[in-house]
């Protein structure tokens, strides 16, 4: 099992730890609830150094970066990021990831913890070119502070203008005395907030002087519970629940994200879908009847057969109602369409709704 370099900070803090895409990760701390409310009302932070970072550089970093991910990569400007993911030759996906242009011939990845060794070897099969890769993961923290008081919290420990900095947008610059961080408008909770990568011998002097600059805000630390509700809330894909080697990204409605106006892996098949149309979709339901839906539930229809299967659910701590996610036949994937989770056999009525379910 791997540690972060906060993981007993988190052990000091009675953080209740699971393992996690290979790394002793909190899952809570005081109790999801509290945590949920914290980040929505105020401000939490999240260790998220388990995540994956790698590093192309060169002049064929773009063009390697436009083979491998669905997204337009050629759009973005130095300080600018964008949410793509990587398909796979079968129509579905290796992994999502977001790309940072940090200048014209340098570019930071940032993927999944638990496919950080698959999405190395994945691009690295797809270089032609001798791109510069180096994986930085072991070596890099990331704290995601979100919520409506992260901008107050941690303008206490920069100079960058953190309201000058758009969504999906980012600075390197001194943070807290450290030079070179990546500070990013990015996260997801849909609460707001930014994400701080650095190197990991700052990792403890960063979440001290965090936690001091946001104690008048009510600052608390956030385990991965709370990181998986907040997210559903929003209706974010998780991978490996909602997203994974199986599923296309038109299935999954990240269509949004596959520009076929550049040549990447798949294209042609995934293409085809999305003209011809795809037989089962990525649906946004709530309980109308009593009962949590989980991943990998069956879903019905009214005369009890089976038309798809839930990939997340949980009881939303905002919204205090079931919600889930998952793929249902086209057919079913409607608004207000009535559909059947089969909790323990029995069928327990709910509705397709759009998500996001919380509206901002």
């Amino acid at each position: 099992m791997k540690n972060t370099a906060l993981t007993q900070k988190h052990i000091s803090l009675n953080a209740k730890m699971v393992p996690f895409a290979g790394y002793n990760m909190p899952v809570s701390y005081t109790g999801l609830n509290e945590e949920h409310a914290t980040v929505r009302n105020a401000v939490g932070v999240f260790d998220v150094s388990h995540m994956g970072e790698f590093i192309l550089k060169g002049d064929n970093a773009l063009n390697l970066i436009q083979k491998v991910t669905s997204n337009d990569a050629s759009v973005l400007t130095d300080g600018k990021a964008q949410y793509s993911c990587l398909p796979n030759n079968d129509g579905g996906i290796v992994d999502d990831l977001i790309v940072y242009r940090i200048d014209e011939k340098t570019y930071m990845l940032v993927v999944n913890a638990s496919n950080i060794d698959k999405d190395w070897n994945w691009i690295k099969q797809h270089d032609t070119w001798g791109v510069d890769m180096k994986n930085i993961s072991e070596e890099t923290s990331l704290l995601a502070v979100q919520g409506p008081k992260a901008l107050d919290t941690l303008q206490k420990l920069t100079d960058v203008k953190l309201a000058d900095i758009p969504y999906y947008s980012f600075v390197k610059g001194k943070f807290n005395g450290v030079d070179n961080v990546v500070i990013s408008n990015t996260g997801y909770t849909g609460a707001g907030g930014f994400e701080l990568y650095f190197e990991n011998q700052y990792a403890e002097k960063m979440w001290n002087d965090i936690f001091e600059a946001g104690k008048e805000f009510g600052i608390k630390p956030i385990g991965l519970g709370a990181r998986d509700t907040l997210r559903l809330e929003m209706g974010f894909c998780l991978y490996g629940n909602d997203i994974d080697d199986t599923t296309s990204p038109i299935e999954a409605g990240l269509g949004w994200i596959t520009k076929f106006t550049k040549d990447f892996t798949n294209r042609a098949a995934i293409e085809k879908q999305k003209a011809d149309g795809v037989s089962k979709k990525l649906v946004g339901f709530e309980m109308i009847d009593r009962g949590i839906p989980r991943h990998d539930y069956l879903i019905a229809d009214a005369s009890g057969n089976t038309i798809g299967k839930v990939t997340s659910g949980t009881q939303s701590p905002t919204l205090n109602k079931a919600i889930g996610m998952g793929y249902v036949n086209k057919d079913f994937a409607k608004a207000d369409t009535e559909i059947y989770i089969m909790i323990r056999d029995k069928a327990i009525k709910a509705k397709v709704c759009k998500i996001p379910f919380l509206k901002k």
